[in-house]
């Protein structure tokens, strides 16, 4: 498991409230883990304190999925901490 999914998840699990190794790597923040709207808005808000980064609002509320999260978060890295 890559070191940011293994991040993406702890995020995802204190946000939602739930145990990490029950979040699946391909599971919807919304369909799969319950995330409301105001839930998406502090999962951006989290991400960008964990891996110190500035995210488009909306283009990370578009993003959909744990795996597409760690795909989006990894480029925005490689972009801000170049």
């Amino acid at each position: 498991m890559s070191d940011t999914l293994e991040r993406v998840k702890k995020v995802t699990a204190e946000v939602l409230k739930m145990d990490p190794a029950k979040i699946p790597d391909t599971a919807n923040f919304v369909k799969d883990l319950g995330a409301e709207s105001i839930q998406s808005i502090e999962l951006v808000a989290a991400f960008e304190e964990e891996f110190d980064i500035e995210m488009d609002e909306d283009a990370a509320l578009g993003v959909q999925t744990i795996d597409t999260a760690v795909t989006f978060i990894d480029k925005v890295v490689a972009e801000q901490h170049a």
